[in-house]
């Protein structure tokens, strides 16, 4: 018996190892990882330019505390500034914590505005997190089920719907920021349109309100650009990342710009880990890596033929609602719970993810080469054909 408290459905798989996108079980059999570690292993597996930096870094120094400065933080901050047009970062560890920390910035500066009980924009099926405060702003029930009561001060309407917002706004004068994600990834992929997001910036200026943009599962090149917003041309105060940052080392980062960027003084925020040498390093080497790799342009090359690979295999399939996303950040929506393919594909030696109970997700590592994207369309495509003939549509 396991003494790990039992919170994930588990699949009866251990890795030993891995390379690119590859990875090995204790057996030696062979898996394609098409989840990237959830949008997490950026680079794949055992990339020897991020192995190089975490073993020297660890050589050198892991951890001092944000009681001093940070070289490879302050390094990391200036690059991510570079890359987004932000102004300044906050450093923590995980996703969850960055949106905290979005959060706590909404709140002060609605406080420095006189408004005593600040009110949140977020939407339905959104996904922020498991903390107390970024599962009361999640759009899922299930998410939120049992640790009631939530947290109050966040108004929820549906996504991708700019006139919802607007009623929102002439009618409740204590909202001070909009928390969204561009592409929302647990609630199925589901793309917003980039006069969604430029039209939520017509309105938060209108109104003075934050734009909070949830970029942890979309961020860092995984659509083709550094961030989703870029595609819009349009630029937050608040900016969330988390996942990809340092290839698979913990890390968050929340990046705010104008008054946002002023609002935490001394004593305000902290976190013990956040920006430490070891995580810095390696976030700062992923960036570097995926820069003189062209990994951008690898992203949206591989995500056009991932797309264009699935609608030709699964063409006419009936069953098949939709294939959408941006670069390598894609979704199969089916027309009935498929939560069945996880298994079938790990037996087919392929490492894939079902969210929103019928949409099939793919979060390969950036790395992603022609012939295996080939491979992936070729591998999954006949595992949903046959899944669709036999399990019974939903009514």
């Amino acid at each position: 018996m396991s003494h790990v408290m039992n919170t994930y459905g588990r699949l009866p798989v251990a890795f030993t190892h891995g390379q690119g996108v590859w990875l090995w079980d204790a057996q030696g059999k062979r898996y394609m990882d098409a989840l990237g570690g959830i949008a997490v292993n950026t680079l794949g597996h055992a990339h020897p330019r991020l192995v190089q930096t975490i073993s020297s870094q660890a050589g050198r120094l892991i951890h001092t505390s944000n009681l001093y400065q940070i070289t490879e933080q302050e390094n990391l901050a200036d690059k991510l500034a570079a890359i987004s047009g932000m102004d300044k970062m906050f450093f923590c560890n995980s996703g969850c914590e960055a949106n905290e920390a979005a959060i706590k910035i909404a709140r002060l500066y609605a406080k420095g505005k006189g408004v005593e009980n600040p009110a949140i924009i977020v939407m339905e099926k959104s996904f922020h997190g498991r903390t107390l405060a970024t599962l009361s702003a999640t759009g899922s029930r299930k998410v939120q089920a049992g640790f009631e009561p939530l947290v109050s001060g966040f108004v929820r309407v549906p996504y991708d719907d700019l006139e919802a917002v607007r009623q929102v706004a002439q009618h409740n004068r204590n909202v001070v920021a909009v928390l969204v994600e561009p592409i929302q990834g647990e609630g199925g992929i589901n793309v917003g349109h980039l006069e969604y997001l430029q039209g939520l910036r017509a309105l938060c200026d209108e109104y003075q309100w934050l734009l909070m943009l949830d970029e942890i599962q979309c961020g860092l090149g995984r659509t083709g650009k550094w961030f989703f917003y870029q595609h819009a041309g349009v630029l937050p105060d608040v900016a969330t990342l988390a996942k990809g940052l340092a290839g698979g080392i913990p890390i968050g980062v929340c990046l705010a710009r104008g008054a946002a960027a002023d609002v935490f003084k001394p004593g305000n925020h902290g976190s013990t880990f956040g920006g430490n040498p070891f995580a810095c390093a390696a976030a700062l080497t992923t960036l570097e890596v995926i820069e003189q790799d062209k990994l951008l342009d690898n992203a949206t090359r591989m995500g056009d033929a991932l797309r264009a690979g699935f609608a030709a295999s699964l063409a006419g399939l009936k069953g098949v609602v939709a294939i959408r996303g941006v670069g390598l950040m894609i979704g199969i929506e089916l027309d009935r719970p498929c939560s069945d393919l996880i298994a079938r594909a790990l037996a087919a030696g392929l490492l894939i993810n079902v969210t929103a109970d019928k949409v099939v997700r793919l979060l390969p590592p950036l790395t992603l080469s022609a012939d295996e994207a080939r491979q992936l369309v070729d591998t999954l495509s006949p595992l949903i054909r046959d899944f669709l003939s036999q399990a019974p549509a939903a009514h």
